[in-house]
C-alpha cells in the first residue's frame, strides 16, 4: 500500500491513504489487518480524511513494512468483524451532534425572529405531550419537570429560554444514548466468544473441523461443557443447556430432538448432535445485545438506588415550584425551580459511569457482565481460587507416562489423548498436545464417551471398559487395581508431579505425571489482594492434601481444602455467604461452575472449560492473575465515582434551586447550569478510572 507520512513522534506515527475518504468497510478492513500486529499497540482510523494513527513497540522499518504490506484487496476479514463494528453507529451520532449545533445557532443568524417563536411553540407541544404521557402512566417522571419548564418559560414570553432547553435536552438524551450503545456495543462484541473448530458429523465419524468451513445443513456434535457454535435444530440427544447469555434465564433448559438451540450457548450436561440452520449473521451478536439492555444485571445497588430517588424527587420539585409562586407570586421565581431537576443528571452520569468502567476494564482483557458483579468484587472480603489452571499455569504439560502394562508408552498416550480430546480442562489439553508434539495419530478409537465432573471420562476402547481421570474415580468408584508385579513402580511414582490414571477392564495401564507449575506472579498478586481489603483467600483443589499443600505455600494461601468435589466449592461459598461474607470465585474449568454460580461474583480464566466462561459473571483473558487486582481496584474506583456523581447532583442542583427561590439566578441561567452540569458530569463519568495501562 502506498501512504504518505504527515507527521511522526517516537513510537507514534500519522499516514495519509492515497483516496479521499474511507468507507465503514475498509476502515474496518485495515484495523483487521493492524490488529494482527503484536507490535501494534494503538489503531485510530479517520476515515473521513482517510488518514491513520499508529502507536507502535518496535522498530519504525518494521511499521513501515506492515503498512507497506497492506491491500485491501488481500485481506480477509471475517464477516462478523462487519457486522459487529460500532464505526457507522460512531459517525451516525457524531453527525447527530454537529447537526443540531449548527442548526440551533444557524437559526439565529437566518431565521426571523417571529418565525422562531412559531417553531419554538411547535416543539413545545411535543414536549407537553411526552410530560402529560407519563401522567397517563400514574407516574411523575423528569418528563413532566421539562415539559413544565419549557411550557412555563413561553408562557411568560422567555422563548430563548424554552428554544435552550429543548437544545440542551436534545443534545444530552444524545450523549446519553450514544454512550449506551456505544458500550452496550463493546460489551455484546466481548461477549461474542468465538469457536475456531467443531466436531463435525460425516459418514466416516466425527471429525474435527473449522468452524468456518461449515454449511447450514451439516450435523455438529457438542459434547458437555462445549459450547454450541451454530444456531441449530437437535436431530440426536438429550442435554441440559445454559442459555444465561442468550436469554438471561438462570436454570438451564432441557433439549432433545426437535429442540432449537442457539449459538453461545452451553451445554452442561448430557451431548446434542444438531443440524446448522445459521453459520453466520448477527442474530447471536443481537440476542446478546437485546439481553444487556434488557437485564437487571447492568444495575448495581449504588445505580438502582440513584435512579429509584431522581424519580421520588420529582413530585418535590413539582411542589417547590408551587410553593414558592404561591409565598413570592413571582413566575419567574418558580419557572427557575422546575429548571433545575436531578433526575436527567442521576439517570445520565450513573449507568454511563458502569458502562465506561466496563469498557475500561475490557482494555486490561477482563470482560464484566454488568455493574452488579463490579460492585460486588469492591465489597467483596473473600477471594476463592481454584488450583489447576488458576493458581497454576493454564497450560500444564506431560513430563513422562509410566506404563502399567505390556503397552507401550506411546500408545497408551495415543489413547489417553483419543479419550481426552473431547473435553476442554487445562490437564486434558496436556495430554492432547502431548500426543501432537509426538505425533501420534489419535483418530477415534472408542464408542460414545462419558464425563463424570470432578472425576474423569469413561467409555469403551476396541470394546474394552476404559477409563482416565483421578485416584478417587479410577481406584475408588471404579475400583481398578495394578497389577502385582508393578506396585513397587506404583508406589515410586514421583510426588512432584499430577497423577492422572488411565486403566481398562479394571486395571491400571498407565499413570500420566503431569507437571502443573504455579504462576509466576501467584504469591505476588495475593499479597496485593491482601493490601486490596481482601480477609480471606482460599484455595479450593480436587489434587491431594500434599500437592495442595506445596502450591497453596508457594502462593502464600494459608487457607486451602484439598480432594474437595464441585458441591464442596459450592457448598463452601454458600456457608460463607450465609455468614455475612461477599465472596469472588476465581475458577477455569467444568466442575468449577456450581462454585461460581454460588458466588457474588463469579471469575472464570478464558483458556477454560466454555461453560465456566459463560456461568461466570467476569471472565479474564489476559495471561495473569494480575488482572484480578486491577479489577478490585477498578470496582472501587467505581463505586467511589458513583457516590461522587451522587453527592454533586444533590448537592449542586439543590444549591440551584435555592438560588432560583432567591431570585439570584433566573430561568435561563438555571437551565443552562442545569444542563450544562449533567452534560459535563456526564462526560467525565466517561473518563478512565485507573490509568491507562500503556502509560
Amino acid at each position: 500500500m502506498r501512504y504518505i507520512i504527515k507527521h511522526e513522534t517516537k513510537a507514534r506515527i500519522r499516514v495519509h491513504l492515497p483516496m479521499k475518504r474511507m468507507t465503514f468497510r475498509e476502515a474496518d478492513t485495515l484495523e483487521y489487518y493492524l490488529q494482527g500486529f503484536t507490535e501494534i499497540t494503538q489503531i485510530t482510523i479517520y476515515e473521513r480524511t482517510a488518514d491513520l494513527v499508529v502507536k507502535y513497540s518496535c522498530d519504525r522499518d518494521r511499521v513501515i513494512d506492515i503498512l507497506r504490506g497492506f491491500d485491501f484487496d488481500r485481506v480477509e476479514v471475517p464477516e462478523r468483524v462487519y457486522e459487529t463494528s460500532g464505526r457507522e453507529m460512531a459517525a451516525k451520532y457524531n453527525d447527530r451532534i454537529i447537526t443540531s449545533i449548527i442548526l440551533h445557532y444557524g437559526k439565529r443568524l437566518i431565521i426571523p425572529l417571529e418565525i422562531r417563536k412559531w417553531w419554538v411553540l411547535l416543539k413545545t407541544v411535543r414536549y407537553v405531550f411526552r410530560g402529560l404521557k407519563t401522567l397517563r402512566e400514574g407516574r411523575l417522571k423528569v418528563e413532566l419537570l421539562d415539559a413544565a419548564a419549557i411550557l412555563a418559560a413561553v408562557l411568560t414570553g422567555d422563548y430563548k429560554t424554552a428554544s435552550s432547553v429543548m437544545f440542551l435536552l436534545k443534545i444530552g438524551d444524545t450523549l446519553e444514548e450514544w454512550t449506551h450503545k456505544r458500550s452496550v456495543g463493546d460489551l455484546a462484541r466481548r461477549m461474542s466468544l468465538n469457536v475456531d473448530t467443531v466436531w463435525l458429523l460425516t459418514d466416516s465419524g466425527e471429525v474435527l473441523t473449522d468452524s468456518t468451513e461449515v454449511v447450514c445443513g451439516d450435523r455438529v456434535i457438542v459434547h458437555m461443557g462445549n459450547m454450541i457454535p451454530f444456531d441449530g435444530t437437535v436431530t440426536d440427544g438429550e442435554a441440559m443447556v445454559n442459555q444465561a447469555s442468550m436469554t438471561g434465564e438462570s436454570l438451564p433448559v432441557r433439549k432433545t430432538e426437535g429442540s432449537s438451540v442457539f449459538a453461545g450457548t452451553v451445554v452442561e450436561e448430557g451431548e446434542l448432535t444438531l443440524c446448522v440452520t445459521q453459520t453466520g449473521g448477527s442474530g447471536r451478536f443481537d440476542r446478546i445485545v437485546r439481553m444487556i439492555e434488557e437485564s437487571e444485571k447492568l444495575k448495581s445497588a449504588l445505580e438502582s438506588k440513584a435512579e429509584s430517588l431522581a424519580d421520588n424527587l420529582v413530585p418535590y420539585t413539582l411542589l417547590a415550584s408551587a410553593a414558592t409562586y404561591l409565598f413570592s407570586r413571582n413566575v419567574t421565581k418558580a419557572v427557575s425551580v422546575l429548571m433545575v431537576d436531578y433526575s436527567c443528571a442521576l439517570k445520565m452520569a450513573m449507568p454511563i459511569s458502569v458502562l465506561s468502567a466496563i469498557n475500561e476494564a475490557a482494555d486490561y482483557d477482563i470482560t464484566v457482565k454488568g455493574g452488579k458483579f463490579m460492585e460486588a468484587v469492591a465489597e467483596a472480603d473473600t477471594i476463592v481460587f481454584d488450583k489447576t489452571g488458576t493458581l497454576t499455569m493454564a497450560t500444564p504439560r506431560v513430563v513422562r507416562v509410566v506404563s502399567f502394562c505390556d503397552e507401550s508408552e506411546d500408545e497408551l498416550l495415543r489413547q489417553a489423548a483419543c479419550l481426552e480430546e473431547h473435553f476442554p480442562h487445562s490437564v486434558a489439553n496436556a495430554v492432547v498436545v502431548a500426543a501432537v508434539e509426538k505425533n501420534l495419530d489419535h483418530e477415534e478409537l472408542h464408542t460414545k464417551v462419558d464425563y463424570i465432573v470432578a472425576h474423569g471420562i469413561a467409555s469403551q476402547i476396541d470394546g474394552k471398559k476404559a477409563v482416565i481421570g483421578s485416584y478417587h474415580f479410577i481406584f475408588e468408584d471404579e475400583e481398578a487395581t495394578v497389577p502385582e508385579d508393578k506396585k513397587t513402580l506404583f508406589e515410586e511414582l514421583p510426588p512432584e508431579y499430577s497423577h492422572l490414571y488411565f486403566a481398562k477392564e479394571g486395571r491400571l495401564c498407565a499413570c500420566i505425571l503431569i507437571e502443573d507449575p504455579l504462576r509466576e506472579e501467584a504469591a505476588d498478586v495475593t499479597d496485593r489482594l491482601r493490601d486490596l481489603g481482601f480477609k480471606h483467600i482460599v484455595m479450593m483443589t480436587g489434587d491431594n492434601e500434599r500437592t495442595a499443600a506445596s502450591i497453596a505455600s508457594r502462593a502464600g494461601i494459608d487457607e486451602y481444602y484439598a480432594e474437595v468435589l464441585p458441591e464442596d466449592k459450592a457448598g463452601y461459598i454458600e456457608k460463607a455467604r450465609a455468614e455475612g461474607r461477599k465472596v469472588i470465585m476465581v475458577g477455569d474449568g467444568i466442575n468449577d461452575s456450581p462454585a461460581l454460580s454460588a458466588a457474588d461474583a463469579g471469575i472464570a480464566i478464558s483458556e477454560g472449560a466454555q461453560i465456566a466462561r459463560q456461568i461466570a459473571d467476569i471472565t479474564i483473558s489476559g495471561s495473569g492473575l494480575e488482572s484480578i487486582a486491577v479489577l478490585r481496584e477498578l470496582s472501587a474506583g467505581l463505586m467511589r465515582r458513583i457516590t461522587f456523581n451522587y453527592r454533586t447532583i444533590v448537592s449542586f442542583n439543590t444549591a440551584l434551586i435555592i438560588l432560583g427561590i432567591a431570585g439570584v439566578l433566573p430561568p435561563a441561567t438555571s437551565a443552562l447550569l442545569h444542563n450544562g452540569s449533567t452534560v459535563a458530569l456526564g462526560l467525565k463519568s466517561m473518563t478512565r478510572l485507573l490509568k491507562s495501562k500503556d502509560e
